[in-house]
């Protein structure tokens, strides 16, 4: 009859899902029970995430595994690990893995956008960046990687869809830019139930399996706040800069602060703060009123010990039904030239 020692070592060989390490390695084997007289053997695994088809993959893997050793019925339990031992493991094992998924990328530079908080105009930021990085001359992508709120297609007035060749994925391009969204593969704006776990297999994907080309900039529109999908990019990039978006409301500023500090923590360059929704100026007067306050974008990169890269007024961007792209600021509006003075201001920075 098997003993609790060989158990440990059977079981210990296979790996977490998800960290991508050996049960033995992370301590994952909790409990170890044995009934010799009915040759069975009760086990109880701690994993990263339970209740998933990835649990339900190691939960065969282990049966199997101890049945091979001449065990005749095997029971399981799984649990979570402790908070500490996934911040122990997650980021070193998603990094590694991050190699392979993104050595055609070597030569790019990242350039994550966020926010603490949503509808603050992080999306329209990103669009429009992207743009004005093209303008200038830039080989751009745009990576919509808010999977729960993809906006970047509509924004942009896209009508096209990707289309696959040699089982690569060719990103559509818009106004100068190469873009990928989890918008292209829901169908009738449904929304998205997906698990934790599923979606960091699209974002794999986007990295993967699109066909960017030669890029220059790969912007990522990063979901809102400080959630497992926001670490999971931070942790994945081996070197990002980030711009951290918010209006100038003294709230929405601390609330941002949040998502500069996962910036620091997980050591990505933060390039600085663009407040958005900074005044709205009347057409009458010419006057600028401050609808949400003021004082919210120095605050915070003072804060964060960086630059405000700009501020951008309320307004609504021209557009017509030839060229429709209705979030996007042509090259010769006001707005549009504050964009570019920020595009220039980060090729400066990145390229000096």
């Amino acid at each position: 009859m098997i003993n609790e020692q060989q158990v440990r070592e059977l079981v210990g060989e296979l790996k977490d899902p998800f960290l991508h390490k050996t049960l033995a390695e992370t301590n994952g084997i909790t409990n170890v029970s044995i009934k010799e007289e009915k040759n069975h053997v009760s086990v109880k695994v701690a994993i990263a995430k339970t209740g998933t088809p990835e649990q339900m993959q190691l939960q065969m893997q282990v049966v199997d595994a101890l049945k091979n050793a001449g065990v005749e019925t095997v029971g399981i339990r799984f649990e979570e690990l402790p908070q500490e031992t996934l911040e122990q493991f997650r980021g070193t094992a998603t990094r590694a893995e991050a190699q392979d998924v993104l050595s055609p990328l070597n030569n790019v530079k990242f350039i994550s956008i966020a926010s603490g908080k949503g509808g603050v105009g992080k999306s329209t930021v990103s669009v429009n960046l992207a743009v004005a990085l093209a303008r200038l001359g830039k080989k751009v992508g745009l990576i919509d990687a808010d999977i729960y709120g993809f906006s970047v297609p509509d924004m942009m007035g896209v009508q096209t869809m990707p289309v696959v060749e040699e089982n690569r994925i060719i990103p559509v391009d818009r106004l100068g830019v190469k873009m990928i969204s989890m918008g292209f593969f829901v169908e009738d704006n449904a929304p998205v139930v997906w698990r934790g776990p599923m979606l960091g297999k699209v974002l794999d994907q986007f990295f993967r399996d699109v066909e960017w080309g030669e890029l220059d900039y790969l912007l990522l529109d990063l979901p809102p706040g400080t959630g497992d999908i926001a670490l999971d990019i931070h942790q994945m990039l081996p070197e990002s800069n980030e711009i951290v978006v918010t209006t100038p409301h003294p709230t929405a500023a601390f609330v941002a602060a949040r998502a500069g500090a996962m910036a620091i923590k997980t050591n990505h360059n933060i390039l600085g703060v663009i407040e958005n929704m900074s005044w709205f100026q009347s057409k009458v007067s010419g006057e600028r009123e401050f609808v949400f306050g003021e004082g919210g974008g120095p605050k915070l990169a003072e804060e964060l010990r960086t630059e405000l890269l700009g501020q951008i007024p309320l307004g609504q961007p021209d557009w017509n039904d030839v060229d429709f792209a209705p979030s996007v600021y042509a090259k010769n509006h006001s707005t549009g030239q504050i964009y570019l003075d920020i595009a220039r201001n980060v090729i400066g920075k990145l390229e000096k």
